[in-house]
């Protein structure tokens, strides 16, 4: 079965750029901007439903800063491991620029060959 990163080659890099940029603060700016053109725009379809789902996409920014956060101090604590490790493969440190495909690939590889050795 074929990933969906080789079935179509730009979504994936696509979607993770995405994900990137919508952790930045840049996305609050512009959700804030493209509110207030709604409701000076066209304030009469501001109601209720339009607040929520304003709420929900700023909800869903704030989930996405908070995770990519996170998952950036953990990438910085595991590269200092690594780096402090000697034992440590040199291609592990760099393992976060993939596409999460690949990462899965990886990942995968190496259950197997820890099932085969009898490690895991």
């Amino acid at each position: 079965m074929s990933s969906p990163d080789r079935t179509i080659p730009l979504l994936g890099p696509f979607l993770t750029r995405l994900g990137l940029a919508l952790s930045h603060p840049a996305a609050f700016v512009a959700a804030f901007v493209y509110m207030m053109a709604w409701m000076s725009l066209k304030p009469e379809t501001f109601e209720w439903h339009a607040g929520a789902t304003m709420a929900a996409l700023f909800m869903t920014l704030f989930i996405q800063r908070a995770t990519h956060r996170d998952t950036q101090a953990l990438h910085a604590k595991i590269d200092e491991l690594l780096h402090a490790t000697r034992a440590a493969r040199d291609e592990l440190a760099t393992v976060d620029e993939e596409e999460p495909e690949e990462i899965e690939e990886h990942r995968q590889h190496e259950h197997s060959k820890a099932r085969r050795s009898g490690t895991q």
